[in-house]
């Protein structure tokens, strides 16, 4: 890596911000320093505490200052306003990342905000926890998990070997992707599931049935509630940063789902084979994983 890092800010000390800076002390050592900013004061000492960061930061500019790499690890709408206040006080061949589970309008923002002495590659590690916060924060959160790097039109190949080699550092897998795929992809296979989760949650929940459904419920009912105790506010950004390709997908779910309905409702004998379809389909992509 032709790049030398010496210096890392995380902007943001929750569970991806604070698994990092864990991940990368773990990796790396004194080789590198992690300053850490977070706008709750507690939170800091907190990271410090831990040995999630090195130094705490008493604001976000000082925070930046000297970095080599910048993270901001943030829910994705606090992302515009991040790179707007940094941006005239980023050192000259400072790279910037993210680690927003949607891509577009953040590689927009980057591209508006961040001056052309700064390189940007967006990132998003496919890997995080139904909870939220610093408290949950794990060293090896990223092992083995596919980490998506989005490259800016003008950040330089050095650059991108630099984040590279930082998300390979922590146990992660680089995967080479445009911001486009990114959305279009995620909001199937991550984005969707999150509202599937709170929508089961939301139906049996608010069902009147449900003080003595409750006692029924075991762990089906928490394999598919899960993703329902994610983060509110973080959720919202996603649905808000990647709306169109949402619903793209919620609306090939409902159609599915519709289809199950009639097969149901009309005891059809192809209600087994749709079933079968789709558990063919899990078992072959759990064997892809293995793999």
């Amino acid at each position: 890596m032709s790049f030398r890092v010496g210096r890392i800010a995380i902007v943001g000390l929750g569970l991806i911000g604070g698994s990092l800076g864990l991940a990368l002390k773990k990796a790396r050592g004194t080789e590198i320093e992690v300053v850490g900013f977070s706008r709750r004061s507690e939170t800091v000492a907190t990271a410090r505490a831990r040995g999630v960061i090195d130094k705490a930061a008493a604001d976000l500019v000082s925070a930046v200052g000297e970095a080599d790499v910048v993270v901001v690890a943030t829910p994705v709408m606090a992302i515009r306003e991040i790179l707007e206040r940094v941006a005239s006080h980023l050192p000259s061949g400072c790279i910037v990342t993210d680690i927003g589970s949607t891509k577009s309008r953040v590689m927009q923002w980057a591209d508006e905000y961040l001056p052309s002495s700064a390189s940007f590659v967006g990132g998003h590690p496919m890997a995080g926890k139904e909870t939220s916060g610093l408290d949950e924060a794990d060293a090896d959160l990223f092992r083995d998990c596919v980490y998506c790097l989005v490259p800016a039109p003008r950040a330089p190949e050095e650059a991108m070997e630099a984040v590279s080699g930082l998300v390979e550092a922590i146990g992660a897998r680089p995967l080479l992707i445009d911001a486009e795929s990114h959305d279009s992809l995620v909001a199937g296979v991550s984005h969707l599931p999150i509202l599937l989760s709170a929508s089961f949650v939301a139906a049996t929940a608010g069902s009147s049935q449900w003080p003595e459904m409750a006692k029924l419920a075991a762990g089906g009912y928490r394999d598919i509630s899960r993703l329902a105790s994610g983060d509110p506010h973080m959720n919202r950004d996603i649905c808000l940063t990647n709306r169109d390709e949402i619903i793209r997908w919620m609306d090939r779910y409902i159609e599915e789902l519709t289809q199950f309905r009639r097969l149901i409702a009309e005891d059809n004998s192809e209600l087994v084979n749709a079933l079968d379809h789709a558990r063919q389909a899990r078992e072959e992509w759990l064997r892809e994983g293995k793999r």
